[in-house]
Formats: structure tokens, sequence, C-alpha cells
């Protein structure tokens, strides 16, 4: 007869020595998936973050009840992409930078590390962009007050400085990786979207920058009418990515690398 722990301490989680144990096995995992299987993962991660970016749109649109509710309600939207991705599974760039604990323990390759990246980043960004087209064309942006929300988004995006856009980047993927951390925590479903639901919240009501969010909205905004162009584009998704980066993988992986598995003497 096998016995959950959670039935013996009434502790219904994983601690977090567990959980970077965890994270560690699903890093490994995620670095050797074949190349076919990895690239629609990726899709389905794109167009799943671009279904909550559709969603955070159309919550905010028209609201009355001033800036911060506003922005917690449309962060609780915006929520719905990562549930998608942790719940259904689909592969995300910016979740996937936790890939680096596995790395740091010699679990994997950089170059392994790199292919599931890059993989993940140009799949997410087609995932978003075409959802970004096929809501376009559904005709949803033909509510006026929709398509101008969307056209503020855009510009407010392409109008941050290189460092602003940075380091919104790193404060957001610090928040998505601790919500993929936490959701490493949970052992059922309710759980997990519980443990999503207040970091990607928090991230959207600050104001901060998810650059496979930012395929989306950003596209979306130029269909809609928003005054962007090709190096307006990238002069957000670059920095933003590379922020993400920083957040992902240097912030949260290797901070809980080094409490957590990092060999002592």
């Amino acid at each position: 007869m096998e016995f959950d722990l959670a039935d013996i301490t009434g502790v219904d989680a994983y601690s977090p020595t567990q959980i970077a144990a965890r994270v560690e096995t699903a890093g490994v995992s995620k670095s050797e998936l074949p190349l076919e299987k990895l690239f629609v993962l990726g899709l389905l991660a794109g167009i799943f973050i671009a279904f909550g970016g559709a969603f955070y749109t159309v919550a905010v649109t028209g609201s009355t009840l001033g800036f911060g509710p506003t922005k917690v309600i449309g962060g609780i939207a915006f929520s719905l992409g990562l549930i998608l991705v942790i719940i259904a599974g689909a592969e995300l760039f910016t979740g996937n930078t936790l890939i680096v604990m596995a790395w740091a323990d010699g679990k994997t390759t950089t170059v392994a590390v790199a292919r599931n990246w890059l993989v993940t980043f140009v799949s997410n960004g087609l995932g978003a962009v075409l959802i970004a087209w096929l809501i376009f064309t559904s005709g949803t942006m033909g509510n006026d007050g929709v398509r101008t929300t969307a056209i503020a988004i855009a510009e407010a995006k392409v109008s941050l400085s290189f460092q602003e856009a940075f380091a919104r980047g790193l404060l957001c993927n610090a928040l998505v990786c601790l919500a993929v951390w936490l959701s490493f925590a949970a052992r059922r479903v309710s759980g997990k979207t519980l443990a999503i639901i207040f970091p990607i919240t928090a991230f959207v009501a600050l104001g901060f920058e998810h650059s496979i969010a930012n395929f989306y909205l950003i596209t979306i905004g130029l269909l809609a009418g928003a005054d962007v162009g090709i190096i307006e584009f990238a002069g957000n998704i670059v920095p933003v990515t590379l922020g993400n980066i920083v957040g992902g993988a240097g912030g949260v992986a290797a901070t809980y690398w080094v409490v957590y598995r990092r060999p002592t003497n």
C-alpha cells in the first residue's frame, strides 16, 4: 500500500527542495524533446499566450473601474495563457529559461539548451502571430473599443526605450518563472491554476513585458491600424527577450540552483 506524503503531513505541496529537483528533471526532458514535437508544442504555447493576450485586451476595454483595478482584472484574464500552457501542456520559451538548472548540474548541454530556446522562441512567435491574424480575420476587432485598446497597447509597447523594455522583460520573466516554479509545488490542477494566477496578474498589472505575448499584442495592434513598423516591432522584441532570459535564467533558475541544487562540501 502506497502513502502520499500529503496524507501523512497534511501539507498538500512539494517542498522547495523537491520543486527544484522536479524543475531540473523537467528541464532534462525538455532539452531532449524531438524537434518536431518541440516545434508543435511551441506553436501551441504561442497560441495559448495569444489567447490570454486577446482575453486581456477585451477585459480592459471600456472599464470604468480605474487604472489599478482594471489592470488587475486584465492580469487575471491574461493568466489564461500560462494556465493553458501548464495544464494542457506546451513549450513556452520564457518558462523554459528554467532549463538552466539542469544545465548548471551538467545534465544537459549548452547546445541542447540553445536548441530548445531557439525552437520554442520561433514557434511561440509564429503561433502568437497566427492567432493575431485569425482574430483580426474573425472580425472581433470590428468593435471600436477593442480596436482602440489594441492600437494603444501596441503603440505604448514600441515607444519604450531599450533600457525600459529590457528591465520590464527581466521583471516579467522573474514572475512568470516563479509562477511556473509554484505550479511545480502543486499536486492538483486547482493548485496549479491558483499558483499561476497571482504572479501572472502581478506582472500584467505592473506593466512588465513578455516577449511572446508581445508577438500577439503588437501584431494585432498593427493589423488594427497602429503606427508600428518592423523596426519598431524588433525594437521591442529584442530587449524584452534579452530581459526575459536574464530574469528567468539568471534570476529564478540560477538563484534556486545555488540555494537547492549546488553541490556542497
